[in-house]
């Protein structure tokens, strides 16, 4: 695999009217990286997958994770087991990266 650089995340994220419209960064048999945006109160409804990173760039929202909902701001990182239901919301403009395995 050859390096990737994306100098600037701004440039790749997509804002859709519906709700996300991921960019996929990487898909490879080992992980998936997608950039998502969501505007002010849309959500992601709670769904179970693979085990996932999710790292928040920008916005303060909330993430659902089983019965559990977090406050989450710039910065902030979540590490969701497989399986695990998990659900976003949006109160502000939100921009995070997301990290699966198969």
């Amino acid at each position: 695999m050859m390096p990737l650089l994306y100098p600037d995340w701004r440039e790749k994220v997509a804002f859709g009217t519906d709700g996300p419209q991921p960019t996929v960064l990487i898909e490879n048999e080992k992980m998936k990286v997608v950039l998502a945006g969501l505007k002010p109160v849309q959500k992601i409804p709670p769904h179970p997958a693979t085990q996932s990173v999710y790292h928040f760039l920008q916005g303060s929202d909330w993430m659902t994770v089983g019965d559990e909902r977090h406050a989450i701001t710039a910065g902030a990182t979540m590490i969701v087991p497989a399986g695990a239901a998990r659900g976003i919301e949006a109160e502000t403009e939100l921009v995070f990266l997301a990290v699966r395995t198969p």
